[in-house]
């Protein structure tokens, strides 16, 4: 079997990292992660990918002019090891039009809320703020405007009503860490096509 040849960004702990590290540990995984990259040396996420034997780069920020120099390494770093979707995961750093545009349709991350709804940042205080009943996270093709572009799938978690931003992040992270695995499976399998600004999903979409 072919498995897609997938990188991942990261800055920090790495708990999605893990879901997709653990799931393509499954032999009949469509899918391999060949090359971890991260834009600070002390990201817990760099020894989750070290302990199961994945190739780690670290790409400080810091040490580029611009943000189009960092994210031209970045890109040369992936396309060395011939990457063909990125993967972002907890990466916290905005990337230029450049990079999505290079990497367009190739490109995905995943926002802790429900797409259009509360993009950017502090999204589950800002739910329970705004009386929403129902909050999760969603799986998008990333495109230059910040938390926007096709969905590829999202996940509900229901607000309860004794619920903190802390209770329910908790439950929005476990969320997550079904709901990434399963989208990369579907585009793995060639079941996700996009058109426009829609991403069609071949056969039943919904996880397992």
């Amino acid at each position: 079997m072919r498995r897609l040849r997938v990188g991942v960004m990261i800055s920090g702990r790495g708990s999605n990292l893990q879901a997709l590290l653990d799931a393509c540990a499954a032999p009949d995984f469509p899918a391999e992660i060949v090359l971890v990259v991260s834009n600070r040396a002390d990201a817990q996420g760099l020894a989750r990918a070290k302990a199961v034997g994945v190739a780690t780069r670290v790409v400080p920020h810091r040490d580029f002019a611009s943000r189009e120099a960092f994210d031209a390494a970045v890109t040369e770093a992936f396309e060395a090891v011939e990457a063909e979707l990125i993967c972002m995961a907890g990466f916290m750093r905005l990337v230029s039009a450049e990079f999505v545009q290079h990497w367009r349709d190739r490109l995905i991350n995943i926002h802790p809320a429900l797409l259009p709804a509360f993009k950017g940042l502090d999204t589950h205080r800002r739910a329970l703020a705004a009386g929403a009943k129902e909050h999760g996270c969603t799986v998008h093709f990333v495109r230059h405007e910040m938390d926007s572009g096709p969905i590829v799938g999202q996940a509900v978690v229901r607000v309860l009503a004794d619920d903190t931003a802390d209770t329910l992040a908790a439950r929005v992270l476990e969320a997550e860490h079904r709901l990434y695995p399963h989208c990369l499976r579907l585009i793995a399998e060639g079941r996700v096509r996009v058109r426009g600004e829609i991403a069609e999903i071949a056969g039943n979409g919904a996880p397992d």
